[in-house]
């Protein structure tokens, strides 16, 4: 049994098994609660649902008349132990053994811990913590330097958002570990967790470590086949979970290399790997990185994502798909692609490092006229695509004539739109947040905003009481060669003008100051109250008439 094994599991058994019957009635107590039809809003996964439009519906507490600088502002921070890249998530109402019941922020840290706060700050403690390190036993976080990519320092632990479970009550993390395994040799790892909502506790016999293997003549392989590399893999995306399987995606650091685009799915009560796909099995790179958005699934199960720069001979009849949108499914144990779009200029996104993988999908509802069932996407490249899900088109030489739409913007996109109510807001690198509105499956633009923003531009949420009071949400990221000092800013958007800024926390700096902004960072916007990781703390916004 490894260092790590010994550490999670023995002084856990007896606790889980003496909480189990308390675990039983709670998730029991909260399906019920969540099943209510006056329940309230959750936040269970990456931009709220499995489509990614990055919108809450449910919001009726914040609205544009009283988001301002007079009403609205910083209530409070929490601390944490590291820095936080994971999108937090939220549970209401949930009952924590002992301590009674609490609405509940999730937050994941690049110190490889896990905290469940109460979203009111009442306490300020952690209702529970986990740690997946441990110092004395030599494990660790990876340092920056062995993945030599400075973008994520001074240590990456947990980088993409979890995602919870409602019908078992289990938040699905993804963690990174450094070990020593001897003397003078150490290794890294990364595992898989499944920890009860409601205690952090361990379950279905996790946590499960990371490995997989395809046949491939690709870079670092040896004799035929290509292993998943735990030190050069960064798994920056999302988890997914959709059918009760656990998506997991990868792409690299820095470009560091060998490294390629992994897609792996973990059954999500057993946490046995159910599938296990490569994007570049005879070739490299490939990567899934999509900002801090993720991959996205419609209600067949077909999970959609975009890889990065790579050799493209799919059409030669190749195994490699560099610069595509992918649409995957599981066949029995075979995770498989079921159809696919590329960009007709893919080998020039290639050679000048426009990942299109960059950018993260987005479903749209259905759609009236021919093609009801649209997706969107938009890379390095800054095009955005608008694309059929039911007849992607796979590629075409010449001309993006087998996209529905496409879209030139002026940046790069690192993330992902957001949809709302017939309309689609994108913000790209080095501009403006932009507002699209969604007319028989095609896009017009229909205004702008003013505040300009700097490298990597964001990834938009949007608040709403159905369609109404919607409200854009953006959090500005520092530059990739920027030292850790710039805080972030929350900037929030009339969602009918988006040319109307409502506030931004450095209106009123002595009192709404974030801390220091990361990239990529996607605010979430629950229950009258937004969550901003920063570096170090959680910093929590709403109505100051409610401190």
């Amino acid at each position: 049994m490894s260092l790590l094994s010994c550490a999670f599991k023995s002084g856990r058994r007896l606790q889980a098994a003496s909480e189990s019957r308390v675990l039983r009635l709670v998730l029991v107590l909260v399906l019920a609660v969540q099943a209510s039809p006056r329940a309230r809003a959750q936040v269970l996964t990456s931009q709220y649902d499995n489509a990614r439009t990055g919108a809450n519906l449910r919001e009726t507490t914040l609205t544009p008349l009283n988001v301002n600088a007079n009403q609205f502002g910083k209530l409070f921070s929490l601390k944490v132990d590291g820095a936080i890249y994971a999108q937090p998530l939220y549970m209401p109402r949930l009952e924590i053994p002992g301590k009674g019941s609490h609405n509940v922020v999730f937050v994941a840290t690049e110190h490889d811990s896990v905290y469940a706060f109460d979203a009111e700050g009442h306490p300020a403690e952690p209702l529970w913590k986990v740690s997946f390190i441990n110092p004395d036993a030599g494990i660790t976080t990876v340092p920056a330097w062995d993945v030599q990519c400075p973008f994520i320092r001074p240590e990456v632990g947990i980088t993409p958002t979890p995602v919870i479970d409602l019908r078992t009550g289990t938040l699905y993390v993804l963690a990174r570990t450094k070990e020593k395994a001897g003397l003078l040799t150490t290794r890294y790892a990364q595992r898989l967790h499944a920890l009860a909502v409601t205690t952090g506790v361990e379950k279905f016999g996790g946590p499960v470590e990371i490995k997989a293997s395809v046949r491939g003549r690709g870079a670092g392989s040896s004799k035929g086949q290509l292993d998943f590399d735990r030190l050069r893999e960064l798994p920056r995306a999302a988890l997914l979970l959709v059918n009760d399987k656990v998506y997991l995606t990868w792409a690299s650091s820095c470009d560091v290399g060998p490294y390629h685009g992994w897609v792996m799915a973990y059954d999500a009560h057993t946490l046995g790997q159910a599938g296990v796909f490569n994007t570049s099995p005879d070739a490299e790179q490939s990567g899934i990185w999509e900002g801090d958005s993720g991959p996205a699934a419609d209600n067949e199960g077909n999970v959609f994502t975009a890889t990065g720069n790579g050799k493209f001979d799919v059409t030669a009849g190749g195994s490699d798909y560099g610069d595509s949108v992918l649409k995957l499914g599981l066949t029995g144990s075979s995770l498989e692609v079921r159809d696919y779009f590329t960009p007709f200029n893919q080998r020039e996104l290639d050679s000048n490092d426009d990942d299109l993988g960059s950018g993260g999908p987005v479903l749209l509802p259905n759609q009236p006229g021919p093609r009801p069932h649209l997706l969107l996407v938009a890379g390095k490249g800054g095009v955005l695509y608008v694309v059929d899900r039911d007849r992607m088109g796979k590629y075409h030489e010449g001309s993006d004539s087998h996209a529905v739409e496409t879209i030139q913007l002026p940046g790069s996109a690192f993330g992902a739109p957001a949809y709302w109510n017939r309309h689609v807001y994108i913000l790209v690198s080095n501009d403006v947040l932009r507002d699209f509105a969604v007319d028989r499956g095609l896009l017009k633009p229909v205004t702008q905003g003013s505040t300009r923003f700097i490298d990597p531009g964001a990834t938009p949420t949007v608040s709403a009481n159905g369609t109404r009071g919607a409200i854009v949400w953006v959090l500005s990221s520092r530059h990739w060669d920027e030292p850790d000092k710039r805080p972030a800013v929350l900037h929030a958007f009339d969602a009918a003008n988006v040319a109307r800024e409502l506030y931004n926390s450095e209106q009123n700096s002595g009192r709404d100051h974030a801390g220091t902004g990361l990239r990529f960072n996607l605010p979430t916007v629950v229950d009258g109250r937004v969550y901003v990781g920063a570096k170090g703390e959680l910093d929590v916004y709403g109505l100051l008439s409610s401190r």
